[in-house]
């Protein structure tokens, strides 16, 4: 459904009315695809700053967590998709903190869907304050991100160094590799299949 948004006034209060529609067509329908449809929608406005204050005051952020432990991988790489966008802006990313957010992305990091990946790393750099460093520098995480680094998909590879040089320290890196080394197996947060 395509609505032309109004100049003037009236803008503000015809978008917040389009998203609160979608927010409650989510919410009343039992259809998957629908669910599917009306979450990938929401995922695209939470990617405009102007819709931030809107997708705020309708908990869109707390809506895309519930999704990250759903089964339906489709919802999840959503959900996840949409909290990226959200996690740029500083009151989402507050709301995203607060609500144990990391740890919910941080799950999504073993999804076989490399977009969801892609997404749960992108959040967890986004996410990345003084006082949330620690958890999401966590060593489990390090190493993932190493993983990562060696991926045959340029994508991630590309992304996991980014995070590794943008988010850590050499020493806590130099640490990870560490830990790393003498692991036959990789422990913690599997590979997603290419």
């Amino acid at each position: 459904m395509q609505k032309m948004w109004k100049k003037g006034s009236t803008e503000g209060s015809d978008r917040f009315e389009y998203l609160q529609t979608l927010v409650t067509e989510f919410q009343d329908t039992d259809s998957e695809e629908a669910k599917e449809q009306v979450l990938a929608n929401l995922a695209n406005f939470a990617y405009d700053p102007k819709n931030m204050e809107y997708l705020r005051d309708l908990q869109v952020a707390d809506l895309f967590l519930d999704m990250l432990t759903e089964e339906n991988a489709n919802l999840v790489e959503f959900g996840m998709g949409g909290l990226c966008n959200l996690s740029m802006d500083p009151e989402c990313r507050h709301l995203i903190l607060q609500s144990s957010g990391i740890s919910l992305v941080t799950n999504c990091l073993s999804s076989q869907r490399e977009e969801t990946v892609l997404s749960a790393i992108t959040t967890l750099m986004n996410l990345t304050t003084p006082s949330s460093r620690s958890e999401i520098t966590d060593p489990a995480i390090l190493q993932c991100m190493l993983r990562f680094s060696l991926s045959e998909s340029p994508r991630l590879r590309n992304l996991a160094a980014v995070f590794l040089q943008d988010c850590c320290s050499k020493e806590q890196v130099a640490r990870a590799e560490q830990q790393m080394q003498g692991q036959q197996t990789a422990v913690g947060i599997p590979l997603p299949k290419d």
